[in-house]
């Protein structure tokens, strides 16, 4: 019989076309009382308490701090304990007949609904005790003929959910005879089964999932869906939206997944609801307060841009003196650049330790050996595993993310314009890379947030008491023969440690590193296609961008204009690399490099096409002089196209300097690529046409004008040392 009372409190939103959902924070249930079983407090665990508190759940926990001696129910059978932990408990409530007790697990198990709703999908059920179900049966399978046949839903009972009211559920577990390590499954089947007990306690499953979501055998029938501004699981096969949502058996990454979003962790309307939850404070900390970080820089392969990712390392905002650096390099291209950094940087990190190629260490046991080195110093707060492509731009990003407090979280990196990154949204029951419903938006920036990952890579931030604990074993990285990324993700996995990937602030890419030629003396110069955000930021001027925003061009004569674009450095190793490669026209008339074979009007030039840097140079033009030209020439629409790309030496005991000639194009750049004064003296252009000169070149900057008819002009002496000029005849 069903109290009134509970009838009375339930009456109105038992009734016919009541609706399933109450809004977030609806009022809790005097009658209801929530038990479940946790021996740590583990992530897990503070999910489902952060789920329950959400809702404003009763909750009573058994065996915080106790030992489980259950079994590993995650392999095997198991899970007695917990009956003999509820069966203690039961006892203070066996004679409170209007008490609904609910009992779920903890580790993998999230809140959907609040209370009423729960109880009024109870009270439907009229019955007094209800088992979640689900489509397999565990642990015996010979017990399959004695299941009532169910037209629809699922046909057998799963322990990890039970709701009744606590008189009935207290005689139930009463008769719990059984060791700790025995099946709690099988013991509440036992007695499910039996035709007069289950008549006798008024026992039902939920076959339609109008309360327990089993997500095992049940990932097809389950969608995630954003209603009136909430976050609800919907079961699709029967039309239902279950309050419990049960991770069992192999589904704890789904049900991971599906955390991130109830109970409105993440909606549409109001994005991230929990990513400010739990954080620490470091704005108040002395330098000598913070947290002791080493950072694990992995080199495994030739990469581009490595000093600026060095240098990186020097201008993080975190206090020098709490960062230690473990170096790992496998590259012996890389050996002169890390040697550089030692010399100049080695004093500015509390602690540097290096092992280079001689070691000949496997990446997984490299990898290893960098999280021990964290592990064994106890002053290690934190480790931050970081491979060489990883441009971490930010140079905040080590304060945001152990503000973020999370045992395992990373910063999330993509390529540019790719949807690469270094985290996966799902994985293939082998382990393997699958994508989630949900990845392309959070690589995207359509949804930001903090995310629940069962994969990261290349860049992630550890604890350093969960290597002291949970991850104490000494090989994370290898794993038989998976990849050390692979192995280590899977260790964490077992170990029921959450891995976080943040995409709340713009922490900088991945370098692209797939066929990165390093048989140039600057290779960095040929990445433009492949990396162009790391081109432009060492190559490009740094005031490029206020020539759109500002009055920062300037005419030193009729249409011709003069504004920056190559960076000092850009300057510096465009000259280099074509005095290493060092094959100079000798400013002769007669020229092979042409299309007939003879130059009007000679220089002592390299043609980027001789250099194998054409492509990359006509790149550059499209992307960097175009838009300039555009808005220096209205109307013009330019297809920046240049047979005529090379690099002019100017000295005074070879050619000094060039007779009055027009350009074979319709506009001509020329750039300056070394310092008037200090590399050279003279120099210069003079159009004279308009008896105009531009005589005090700026390094990297260049000037812009007409090519053909109106601009008649000369290159002026050069009278001391040596003058480089970099020239493109654009749309000839």
């Amino acid at each position: 019989m069903v109290p009134a009372l509970l009838i009375l409190a339930l009456l109105a939103l038992a009734r016919p076309g009541a609706p399933e959902t109450q809004s977030g924070g609806a009022r809790s249930a005097d009658n209801l009382l929530v038990i479940t079983v946790a021996t740590s407090e583990t992530e897990g665990f503070q999910r489902f308490i952060r789920t329950a508190k959400y809702f404003n759940y009763t909750v009573k926990v058994l065996g915080l701090g106790e030992e489980w001696k259950g079994g590993d129910v995650a392999r095997t059978v198991g899970g007695g304990q917990k009956v003999r932990w509820l069966k203690s408990e039961l006892e203070k409530h066996r004679d409170r007949e209007d008490l609904v007790v609910m009992f779920v697990d903890s580790y993998d198990v999230i809140f959907a609904g609040p209370p009423v709703e729960l109880l009024t999908k109870f009270l439907r059920f009229d019955h007094r005790v209800v088992f979640a179900a689900e489509g397999f049966l565990w642990p015996d399978q010979s017990l399959e003929d004695q299941y009532p046949a169910v037209d629809t839903g699922k046909r057998f009972l799963n322990s990890g959910g039970i709701i009744g009211y606590a008189p009935t559920l207290s005689d139930i577990v009463q008769q719990w005879r059984f060791k700790d390590d025995d099946d709690d499954q099988l013991f509440y089947t036992h007695v499910y089964l039996k035709p007069a007990l289950r008549e006798k306690y008024k026992m039902t499953l939920d076959h339609h999932s109008a309360i327990f979501q089993n997500l095992n055998g049940a990932l097809d029938e389950v969608v995630l869906k954003f209603e009136k501004g909430n976050s609800r699981v919907r079961n699709i096969a029967q039309d239902t939206l279950p309050v419990v949502i049960h991770g069992n058996g192999p589904t704890k990454l789904q049900l991971n997944y599906l955390g991130n979003y109830i109970p409105n962790a993440w909606t549409h309307h109001n994005g991230c609801g929990i990513c400010e939850e739990d954080m620490l404070d470091l704005s108040q900390l002395q330098d000598e307060e913070y947290p002791h970080v080493t950072i694990g820089v992995f080199i495994l392969k030739p990469t581009p841009f490595f000093m600026e990712f060095l240098q990186r390392l020097v201008t993080m905002d975190y206090p020098h003196d709490q960062l230690s650096l473990f170096i790992y390099n496998r590259e012996v291209h890389h050996e002169k650049h890390i040697q550089q950094f030692w010399e100049e940087h080695g004093d500015d990190f509390y602690h540097v330790k290096v092992v280079g190629p001689e070691e000949e260490l496997t990446e997984g046991a490299a990898r290893d050996m960098g999280l021990h080195h964290c592990r064994q110093d106890v002053d290690c707060d934190y480790y931050l595993s970081m491979d060489a492509d990883v441009a971490l731009t930010h140079p905040q990003a080590l304060r945001i993310l152990i503000e973020h407090n999370r045992k395992v979280i990373a910063p999330m990196v993509s390529r540019h314009g790719k949807l690469w990154s270094n985290f996966w949204g799902a994985i293939n029951p082998e382990g393997f890379y699958s994508r989630s419903e949900d990845y392309i938006d959070i690589v995207q920036l359509k949804r930001v947030g903090i995310w629940n990952v069962p994969y990261l890579s290349q860049v992630y931030l550890v604890k350093g008491d969960v290597l002291r604990s949970e991850l104490r074993q000494r090989h994370v990285f290898t794993l038989g023969d998976q990849d050390p990324d692979m192995a280590f993700c899977k260790n964490v996995r077992s170990k029921g440690i959450f891995m976080f990937v943040t995409n709340m602030d713009d922490f900088g890419h991945l370098v692209a590193t797939a066929n990165y030629n390093i048989t140039h003396l600057h290779n960095d110069l040929w990445q433009i296609f492949s990396n162009p955000e790391d081109w432009r930021d060492k190559y490009i001027h740094e005031n490029y961008s206020q020539i759109f925003e500002g009055d920062l061009v300037q005419q030193p004569c009729p249409d011709v204009y003069w504004f920056p674009i190559l960076s000092e450095e850009g300057c510096d190793h465009l000259v280099q690399e074509l005095e290493h490669y060092g094959v100079w026209s000798g400013g002769r008339h007669e020229d092979k490099r042409l299309h007939g074979g003879y130059e009007n009007v000679p220089t002592v030039d390299i043609h980027m096409k001789q250099v194998g840097l054409e492509r990359e140079w006509l790149k550059f033009l499209r992307e960097y002089i175009a838009p300039v030209t555009e808005k220096l020439y209205p109307g013009y629409y330019t297809k920046a196209e240049a047979v005529m790309n090379f690099m002019v030496r100017y000295r005074p005991d070879e050619q000094p300097s060039l007779r009055p000639h027009h350009d074979s194009s319709t506009f001509t750049i020329n750039i300056a690529l070394n310092n008037k004064g200090a590399d050279y003296e003279g120099g210069g252009c003079r159009f004279l046409r308009y008896n105009c000169s531009v005589d005090t070149p700026r390094k990297g900057w260049t000037l812009m004008h007409p090519g053909r008819l109106t601009h008649f002009h000369e290159g002026l002496p050069t009278t001391r040392g040596t003058r480089y000029i970099m020239v493109s005849f654009i749309d000839p």
